[in-house]
């Protein structure tokens, strides 16, 4: 007959293997290695695009603080705000006793919450295949075993986003604009991989990088067809020098988007279908064809 000894101890053999089950190691995109005891209930995200995809996940109910550009699932909009992703708010961040941080790579708050005990996971998506990672860490970081589900939501969207388009439009040469300076959205960008899906060209080549400041003289020397940008950009646009004899300005083919769908074309994340089916829609809206080789103004 087997003892009480053996019971207790095939018992706690059994625990200690459930209990490892639910362990965590996540590497996140600096190349560190995070463990956790069990997923994480407590979340804290200074990057939207980060909040939308554990949302996307099903995991609203987790996230107790954001960043003061989160504002999507509207719910969000009620949970405490802790600053910027460049410029957090330490002392707010500590007293909602997260059990991660989620943030960008490029953000240094990491070393100052890391120096506070509180564990920090940084993951920064600027391309579809960083996208389709980042979801799969998310997915892995909240025990969602179909995580891949969502990303293969988002890639589907795109694709009928771009099946929806006329023909006449595709090679359509745009110029998309993420923010004043000009900072442009390259070919190497997750905004230039949807363009290129779509059918069209655009002007600002991968080899500047993904997001680079540009020289406006370089847009007006390009001469787009069309011009893709947000409200808060758009303002004095016409007044740059040499904009005015730009194809898209003097022809008016330039999409203005609010603020509210700006914030959905920017965002590398579960809204990049949405995305695609705005930018199509501008395209159908705006676009002309192209005018034979050789009859560019």
């Amino acid at each position: 007959m087997l003892g009480p000894k053996f019971w207790r101890g095939l018992v706690a053999v059994l625990w200690l293997g459930a209990a490892s089950a639910q362990a965590l190691q996540i590497t996140d995109d600096r190349g560190v290695t995070i463990n956790f005891a069990q997923p994480p209930q407590r979340i804290v995200s200074l990057l939207p695009s980060l909040a939308e995809t554990v949302c996307e996940l099903g995991h609203c109910g987790r996230l107790v603080g954001v960043d003061r550009y989160t504002n999507y699932p509207a719910s969000l909009q009620k949970l405490p705000q802790v600053g910027g992703g460049l410029d957090p708010n330490i002392e707010a961040i500590v007293a909602l006793k997260p059990d991660v941080v989620l943030m960008a790579k490029s953000s240094r708050a990491h070393e100052r919450l890391e120096a506070l005990g509180l564990k920090v996971v940084a993951l920064e998506p600027k391309t579809y295949a960083d996208v389709q990672r980042v979801t799969l860490t998310l997915g892995q970081l909240l025990a969602v075993p179909d995580a891949q589900r969502v990303w293969r939501a988002m890639d589907a969207g795109v694709a009928a986003a771009a099946q929806s388009l006329p023909s006449q439009v595709r090679g359509t040469r745009v110029y998309f604009e993420v923010n004043q300076g000009p900072y442009a959205a390259s070919e190497a960008s997750f905004i230039g991989e949807t363009l290129t899906r779509l059918g069209v060209k655009n002007i600002v080549p991968g080899t500047l990088g993904p997001f680079p400041k540009l020289n406006p003289e370089f847009i007006v020397r390009a001469n787009p067809d069309l011009i893709m940008v947000g409200q808060d950009s758009a303002d004095g646009m016409a007044q740059r020098p040499g904009w005015p004899s730009i194809r898209a300005v003097r022809e008016r083919r330039v999409c203005v988007f609010p603020t509210d769908q700006a914030d959905v074309l920017v965002r590398p994340g579960p809204r990049m279908a949405e995305a695609a089916r705005l930018m199509a829609q501008c395209l159908t809206d705006k676009a002309a064809p192209a005018p034979p080789a050789g009859a560019r103004p």
